[in-house]
């Protein structure tokens, strides 16, 4: 008993050593098939192709008018009245008379204007018939020779046709004042601001109303200087200034009631860059803004604010693509092979929907449409949706799944086969009903 107990810690020591002995010189080995080849993502793609492309370059500003004035009357009085159109928002035709003011002083003016110039024409009657005389008298008294100039009064004549001119000028003027007291519109517009009403006294430094014109109105536009290559702008030059050979049109919107737009276009540049923000401005122009009624929201106002779509450059062979599936902007996700690739690119041009693509992208390419999360490049995908029309999808599972469930299944056929087998056997060796444990035997087992 003691010789056991020395001798079986031993034992049992050995045994642990050779078990960790036949463990270390015998690892487990896992088998590694090769990586799945089927598809992990449904991506839609588009097909890149070469395809004219217009470029639309959008801007902003504010409705201005294009031409604003002070009304100011160009002589003193009280206004007696005032056209129902002068008010604020009213809208005027060139000649009519907003406002009258008290006319009686220049009528007065007037009359007293043409009694100077009959006493002056009568003063010129006079001194014309002594002229005469003089001529007269100098050929009765047998003088030889031309008269002086103040033997036949012509000095004295010069002083009375003066006299006529200044009456008449006078009378113009008094009859010019008076046609001033009925203050008329110099061109088509609306009252931007009224100062003034009736019974006001007002003189000649007195501001009436702020009015613009309405035959078309302004926006000052700005153009970033990445979109320049991509519009014709309409310049004109010192030897042909009158009028730009290409205006391009403009498309102004506004979504202050209801969305609306206004078609226009481009007139012209202006002639420097601003301080402040270093861009080109344009001017657009849109043409009779209040001519025709609108059903549905508000016409333009002086000082709203407008977006505004300019039409560029047309391009022949442009490659665009969504900005949906640029990533940083730097690099899209194309497919080769059912793969994904990974595809560097440049831009030459961009907006908020699309891309115009300088490099990296050739016709037949297969652009994924799909947002992608983390993905590598080299994964196996499958086409859902190809240039807008769905791909037909095989039926079944992943070729590894299914793999997978056909070694199942012919390993528990194998089995259920070798079960059948040693069934049939023991009927064949012995009777069910027999007690003999023959069983055993046709297993191969031990009695």
């Amino acid at each position: 008993m003691i010789f056991k107990k020395k001798i079986l810690p031993f034992v049992v020591l050995g045994g642990f050593i050779a078990l960790a002995m036949i463990v270390t010189n015998n690892p487990p080995e896992t088998k590694r098939g090769k990586p799945s080849m089927a598809p992990q993502l449904n991506v839609e793609v588009q097909t890149i192709g070469h395809q004219p492309f217009t470029v639309y370059i959008d801007s902003y500003g504010n409705v201005r008018p294009r031409t604003q004035s002070a009304l100011q009357p160009q002589v003193s009085g009280e206004i007696t009245s005032i056209s129902q159109n002068f008010r604020e928002g009213g809208f005027f035709e060139k000649g009519e008379v907003l406002v009258k003011l008290d006319d009686r002083d220049y009528v007065a003016e007037i009359d007293i204007s043409k009694a100077n110039l009959f006493s002056a024409k009568q003063a010129l009657a006079e001194e014309q018939a002594r002229v005469e005389q003089a001529k007269q008298d100098w050929e009765r008294l047998g003088n030889s020779g031309e008269p002086s100039d103040l033997v036949l009064r012509k000095p004295q004549l010069l002083a009375a046709e003066s006299t006529v001119f200044s009456a008449q000028a006078s009378l113009a003027k008094a009859e010019l004042a008076l046609e001033r007291t009925q203050i008329k519109a110099p061109y088509t517009g609306r009252v931007l601001v009224k100062s003034v009403d009736i019974g006001q006294y007002v003189s000649q430094s007195t501001q009436l109303a702020t009015i613009y014109a309405v035959d078309y109105v302004e926006v000052r536009l700005p153009i970033k200087n990445k979109d320049l290559p991509f519009i014709t702008l309409p310049e004109t030059t010192r030897v042909k200034p009158d009028k730009p050979l290409v205006e391009p049109e403009v498309s102004i919107y506004s979504e202050l009631v209801n969305t609306q737009s206004w078609q226009g276009k481009v007139v012209r540049t202006e002639g420097a860059f601003d301080d402040d923000s270093q861009q080109l401005f344009v001017v657009g122009q849109i043409d009779d803004p209040y001519g025709e009624p609108l059903n549905q929201g508000l016409p333009l106002k002086i000082g709203q604010y407008v977006s505004a779509k300019i039409t560029g450059k047309t391009l022949q062979d442009a490659i665009t693509i969504p900005n949906k599936a640029i990533y940083q902007g730097s690099y899209v996700f194309t497919v080769v092979d059912n793969k994904l690739l990974r595809q560097e690119i440049s831009l030459a041009w961009q907006n908020s929907e699309y891309a115009l693509v300088a490099d990296g992208l050739n016709a037949g390419d297969l652009l994924v449409l799909t947002p992608l999360g983390q993905v590598n490049s080299g994964t196996p995908i499958a086409i859902s949706n190809k240039d807008g029309k769905q791909m037909k999808q095989q039926r079944g599972q992943r070729p590894n799944q299914v793999k997978r469930e056909d070694k199942g299944k012919s390993k528990d056929k194998s089995d259920q086969g070798k079960l059948g087998e040693a069934g049939k056997r023991l009927n064949r060796d012995g009777d069910p009903k027999d007690k003999r444990p023959v069983a055993s035997a046709s297993l191969g087992g031990n009695s």
